[in-house]
């Protein structure tokens, strides 16, 4: 059975800016339907609005404060909360607190860049005021997309 130490595992930006840790992940652990991971938002920022036609997301926040935008509506995300994100959901969430926002994710199918669709702000009436910076912030696990550098992670 795969277990991970999570002082063992490095963390990367993903595409949507937040900072992430890859609990357990089929590219690299052994697991075969699901992915889990934490995600940090800082305080103050919010992650691009994005959207994946694959797979379904679980959040459930651990700690901090937040807001989450969901298909156009938008509510106030707290420690022991959990949302369904459906595949093709517009989303962003932004660290309302002054602690970083920290979220398990679980994605089924597993997370992967290329399932992960950036938005443009505004879209479907979601925020585009204080959005991470994407030019700067999109990073990749292979390095192989445009202006991407390469991070430890799953080569997903």
């Amino acid at each position: 059975m795969p277990k991970t130490t999570y002082s063992a595992i490095p963390a990367y930006i993903t595409k949507d800016g937040s900072e992430i840790r890859e609990l357990m992940h089929p590219a690299v652990h052994g697991n075969h339907c699901q992915s889990l991971a934490e995600a940090l938002v800082h305080p103050g920022t919010t992650t691009r609005l994005h959207r994946h036609q694959r797979s379904e997301e679980i959040y459930h926040v651990l700690s901090g404060l937040g807001t989450m935008t969901l298909a156009g509506k938008r509510f106030a995300l707290a420690p022991g909360d959990t949302v369904c994100i459906a595949p093709g959901a517009a989303h962003c969430v932004t660290a309302t607190g002054t602690a970083p926002l920290r979220i398990l994710c679980c994605c089924s199918p597993p997370y992967a860049h290329a399932d992960t669709e950036l938005l443009p702000s505004g879209h479907h009436g979601e925020p585009g005021v204080n959005q991470i910076d994407g030019a700067d912030a999109v990073t990749s696990r292979s390095g192989d997309e445009p202006g991407a550098k390469a991070v430890p992670g799953p080569p997903v």
